[in-house]
């Protein structure tokens, strides 16, 4: 099989570009594409548990404590008790965190525009389609049984 035509290649190949382009962007503001993950996945009006942020974003807890820390040295998020369960911690949005969620979300606006405007809806919808069988079957353990 030809390198190119191998879907995990191609897969690869083009989230390291993805990736890359973000973490230049994000640069530009301080940032990381990691951060900008954390802002877009934290709700900005009621915080969100910091245990349900990890299998939201597919991160390990180590490395996620990491990106937490060094965004909480930044200011951009705080850790709040829970009023619905003591044992829990909020993470919120500080008003700075709040600027640099808006500056991420149109990052993605901006490039699911671009993208939007290369291909049709039916490429994208098939594109979409495709990654989610791919996710079912790695996530079912069905690739190599």
């Amino acid at each position: 099989m030809n390198r190119e035509q191998s879907i995990d290649h191609c897969l690869r190949a083009s989230w390291q570009a993805v990736a890359k382009m973000y973490n230049e962007q994000a640069a530009k503001h301080n940032s990381s594409m990691a951060m900008a993950f954390v802002l877009l996945n934290i709700d900005h009006e009621n915080g969100t548990p910091s245990t349900t942020l990890g299998p939201i974003m597919g991160m390990e807890s180590t490395s996620l404590s990491r990106i937490l820390k060094s965004m909480e040295t930044k200011q951009l998020i705080y850790r709040e008790r829970n009023p619905d369960d003591a044992r829990s911690v909020l993470l919120k949005l500080t008003p700075l965190g709040e600027e640099k969620r808006e500056i991420s979300k149109q990052s993605v606006i901006q490039f699911n525009k671009v993208i939007s405007e290369h291909l049709t809806k039916e490429k994208i919808d098939n594109f979409i389609e495709v990654t989610r069988t791919i996710t079912k079957l790695v996530n079912e353990k069905s690739i190599f049984i």
